[in-house]
């Protein structure tokens, strides 16, 4: 009885057609960003048994200039294409003062009229805040043009200084390699952390970025490559587990707790307490997925410590509870075949 049980609230995720993403491509869009949406929903991925999404290019006109006409895109699908998709990733372009096509926006506010799930890359915040639909709530944008977008959008909640918003139906990235944080934050959000991690993997990218991450660090690339945060990190990953505290990295480090602290914001653009637990949020997820039930050993193997605790993290980095999570994201006969991944996420 337990193992029907666990099958039903596992079931064979390989039989659900697969999400439709559907991405507006319009005239002097980015490459990088679009190229960012492809490889994280566009890809076929074989190694995971199932079709993550559906995914189509859709265009106002039949031939799209790209951004200062690096190519031309050709022979791409319609803009009716937008009104079937489930998330609808929108037009960003380097000229934000621009209006955007009314096509366009309409296009926009019915998908988010009818429950599409909207996506903005980088200057992407602008075409969906044009489409009047971000009036008192959250978004991201590019840094460089914070300024130009409070100014223009006032009733909008800016967050400058973050890599990217998910405000529930709408999400946004501040730009460029932050797209793929978000990309890999709707994969998770979508799918799970193993999942996601199978992704990232296959990008040779980092499994997770908190999107309150700043944009932009001090020093992204250490002068002296002895001094960066990598080996510390590793060693700390490979005990996750453990009860580390913000004092032992510091002790395994050679320094204070303070310089530490310091680092961790100037290279990683986080604190060493909230990079220790994403860490361990992360590891309990997976742990769920693959099937462990007993909430007091996911939270000893995470380094969570109590259940109450699991609980109460897990709710406020997912917003769902461990049983919830489990009946979501749980293994089915499609996940059994996932390669199996070590604690390390990065």
């Amino acid at each position: 009885m337990a193992k029907e049980s666990s099958q039903r609230r596992s079931p064979d995720l390989s039989q659900r057609p697969p999400h439709r993403v559907v991405v507006i491509v319009d005239e002097n869009s980015n490459p990088f960003e679009l190229s960012c949406a492809i490889e994280v929903f566009g890809l076929r991925r074989p190694e995971l048994g199932r079709e993550l999404y559906d995914f189509q290019l859709c265009s106002p006109q039949s031939r799209t200039v790209m951004r200062d006409g690096f190519f031309t895109l050709t022979d791409v699908a319609d803009l009716d294409t937008a009104e079937s998709a489930d998330t609808l990733i929108v037009p960003n372009r380097p000229d934000t003062d621009v209006p955007r096509r009314p096509a366009v926006l309409n296009a926009v506010r019915r998908a988010h009229a009818r429950g599409a799930r909207l996506i903005g890359f980088c200057s992407g915040a602008f075409t969906i805040a044009e489409a009047g639909l971000l009036d008192g709530r959250r978004a991201a944008c590019h840094w460089m043009w914070a300024d130009s977008f409070r100014s223009r959008f006032p009733e909008v909640r800016l967050e400058p200084d973050v890599l990217f918003v998910d405000d529930g139906d709408i999400l946004t990235a501040s730009g460029s390699a932050s797209a793929l944080d978000l990309g890999l934050h709707v994969v998770r959000r979508d799918h799970g952390a193993e999942i996601a991690n199978a992704v990232s993997r296959r990008l040779v990218f980092a499994a997770h970025r908190d999107g309150g991450q700043r944009q932009f660090v001090e020093r992204p690339v250490p002068a002296v490559p002895d001094e960066s945060l990598a080996p510390l990190l590793a060693w700390a990953q490979e005990r996750i587990g453990a009860p580390l505290s913000v004092a032992d990295l510091a002790a395994h480090a050679a320094v204070s707790p303070a310089t530490l602290h310091r680092r961790f914001r100037a290279e990683l653009g986080t604190t060493p307490l909230a990079w220790l637990t994403g860490e361990r949020v992360a590891l309990a997820c997976r742990l769920i997925e693959r099937g462990e039930e007993r909430l007091d050993v996911v939270a000893a193997r995470s380094g969570l410590g109590t259940a109450a605790n699991l609980r109460a993290r897990l709710r406020r980095e997912t917003g769902l509870s461990p049983s919830a999570y489990r009946r979501r994201f749980g293994r089915g006969p499609a996940e059994a075949a996932l390669p199996h991944p070590g604690t390390a996420s990065r």
